[in-house]
């Protein structure tokens, strides 16, 4: 059985997205009649973090482009699917495997992709506390496991294809699973006890730059410790709608790129998602990651649409 953890934090996004809906962006002329490009952000980490750490870069990108430029954060990567699926975003940052389900569900086009110092990807790991018992992976048979969002490369995609590879079926080999819904609440939730161990991502193959180094404190961070490394995984992006005019796609693609040569823009997006610079991306980059998907034995358009539940 599974049941799925959202922070208590998530109220007030919840409440501000349904008081202030995305206005409708016309798709149809080109961009010097465009009023609005809704930009949405991918909730992979603290939602009040993203939100502060969003409006900067909002306010940049709309000077630059000359327009308004509305941020759009839902509450789990489905709405980001969703919302470009219904109409309602221009751009987006996605995870590599919201991207793929976005190109399947709503045609979406990757622009860019992510680099944290010279390399365009990153890791999944599973990791538990060092005082746990837990040598490796069949250890955590029997034990309590945390995923983070069913569309988390890190958290579920390639974890998943992990724990598989090893002979641990997590329907039935763990005493409980959890969807905790994002990477902060899989290391809190490893961190404080609640499970014996999850998965999240790693810039590096040690855990010393992972989703806990920025979470917690040294001194708390040195209690965690990782148990199995993934493959490299292409970095998470930035894609636009396949409504969007070519004139302002290139004008989006532009900001970006440029954004990481300024000290002062690669400062905003490192504060909001750890990036250091962009480079550009082709759907060829995201192959891998729908091998996972067929390794792990996922359906994602199923995964988007079964509700997560506890015992």
């Amino acid at each position: 059985m599974f049941k799925r953890l959202l922070p208590t934090l998530l109220i007030p996004i919840v409440a501000l997205l349904t008081a202030c809906p995305p206005q409708s962006s016309d798709s149809t002329s080109g961009s010097e009649t465009k009023k609005v490009l809704q930009m949405g952000f991918v909730p992979s980490e603290n939602m009040e973090e993203i939100q502060k750490n969003a409006q900067p870069l909002i306010e940049k990108m709309s000077q630059k482009l000359g327009m308004e430029v509305q941020p759009f954060i839902t509450t789990d990567y489905t709405g980001l699917v969703e919302a470009f699926r219904g109409g309602k975003l221009d751009a987006a940052f996605l995870t590599p495997a919201s991207y793929v389900m976005a190109n399947s569900e709503a045609g979406v086009k990757v622009i860019l992709k992510a680099k944290r110092g010279t390399k365009p990807y990153y890791y999944s790991v599973i990791f538990t506390r060092a005082d746990s018992g837990i040598k490796n992976l069949n250890d955590l048979k029997g034990k309590t496991f945390a995923f983070g969002d069913t569309l988390s490369t890190a958290g579920y995609i390639y974890p998943l294809k992990m724990l598989k590879a090893a002979g641990i079926n997590p329907s039935s080999d763990f005493d409980n699973l959890i969807f905790s819904g994002g990477h902060d609440a899989t290391v809190l939730a490893v961190y404080n006890k609640k499970v014996g161990a999850g998965a999240a991502y790693a810039n590096d193959t040690e855990g010393k730059d992972a989703a806990w180094s920025r979470l917690l404190k040294p001194e708390e961070a040195s209690q965690l410790k990782v148990l199995a490394v993934s493959d490299p995984i292409p970095a998470d992006n930035i894609c636009i709608s396949k409504d969007l005019s070519p004139e302002l796609a290139a004008k989006v693609q532009a900001f970006f790129t440029e954004l990481s040569q300024d000290p002062a823009g690669q400062k905003l997006i490192q504060e909001l998602y750890q990036i250091d610079s962009f480079v550009p991306a082709t759907d060829e980059d995201y192959k891998g990651i729908r091998e996972a998907f067929a390794s792990a034995g996922i359906e994602v358009k199923k995964e988007m649409t079964t509700p997560r539940k506890g015992k």
